[in-house]
């Protein structure tokens, strides 16, 4: 049966955007076949399986690695080779070797027994999956190369790097410079390792809509989003009115406000006074020796 589904599925060949489309597409057509009948018989493909199926040996409970191993080397541009493409890692594992497990679909990367990237496998030969995250630590020191990075065409292309970046970045360029503006927008990236993506883009237009250009605005605005995403409030549930000005808090004023109460009792000067009467009666003291 496998030159029956490819020549009825595979030809020509599908067009797709990822392997998890293409995957998704092979589910739905054995879903299909299943009620299919092989020439003359009189029972469908699942009639015949649902015979067979009690013969079988059942499936084994403990899970087993089904990928190939590897260990390459990251090489000087954070990028390590699996068969014929390239994946990239976060730049501080340059020159070490890590261990790669290749699957069907995906691969995952480990440094020692840490998860550190994970790429949709490639289809094709001789490409390149970078990831934008990967490469911040590196681009903060050097924002020069930030505009043109290939692992920023690829975030864009992705939907992760939404035009809501774009605009945020136009504006933090025009008020801070090139090299501070861009380096404030990966500021802002970084916070995608603690914050959700959706939460991160609601503070950006936020602060975009209210002027706030800093990474510390942003951040305050994202954590008020998953806030509010958790914790729905009555005002929550207003809606805004139309032309009302977005407002964003300072975060130094933030962090005032959520200060707890200080109980200390105030600060006395008393112990220093007894020592400056014990000195003033030392050299009394000594004075008087000297006059004798």
């Amino acid at each position: 049966m496998i030159g029956y589904f490819r020549r009825n599925h595979f030809t020509p060949v599908p067009e797709v955007d990822s392997l998890a489309e293409l995957n998704e597409m092979v589910d739905q057509w054995d879903l299909h076949d299943g009620h299919r009948r092989i020439g003359s018989r009189s029972r469908t493909v699942d009639e015949y399986f649902a015979v067979e199926q009690p013969l079988l040996m059942p499936l084994p409970e403990e899970p087993f690695e089904t990928g190939r191993l590897f260990t390459p080397r990251v090489d000087r541009y954070s990028q390590i080779a699996v068969r014929t493409n390239r994946y990239s890692v976060p730049t501080r594992l340059i020159g070490k070797r890590v261990r790669v497990v290749l699957h069907a679909s995906h691969l995952v990367v480990y440094d020692r027994n840490v998860v550190v990237a994970c790429h949709e496998r490639l289809i094709a030969k001789g490409s390149c999956r970078l990831d934008l995250d990967h490469y911040l630590e590196a681009l903060i020191r050097k924002p020069g190369a930030f505009p043109g990075a290939t692992a920023l065409e690829q975030a864009r292309s992705a939907g992760k790097f939404t035009p809501v970046h774009d605009a945020w970045w136009a504006q933090a360029r025009k008020v801070h410079g090139e090299r501070d503006g861009t380096r404030a927008l990966i500021e802002v990236l970084l916070l995608n390792r603690h914050l959700a993506h959706e939460h991160v883009v609601a503070g950006l237009a936020t602060a975009l809509r209210a002027g706030a250009l800093t990474a510390d605005a942003v951040a305050l605005e994202a954590r008020k989003a998953a806030q509010a995403e958790d914790e729905p409030t009555i005002a929550a549930s207003i809606p805004a009115l139309p032309g009302t000005p977005a407002t964003v808090t300072s975060l130094h004023e933030w962090c005032l406000a959520h200060l707890p109460p200080d109980t200390r009792p105030l600060p006395s000067v008393t112990p220093y006074d007894q020592l400056l009467r014990r000195r003033r009666t030392s050299g009394s003291d000594h004075r008087e020796g000297e006059a004798q």
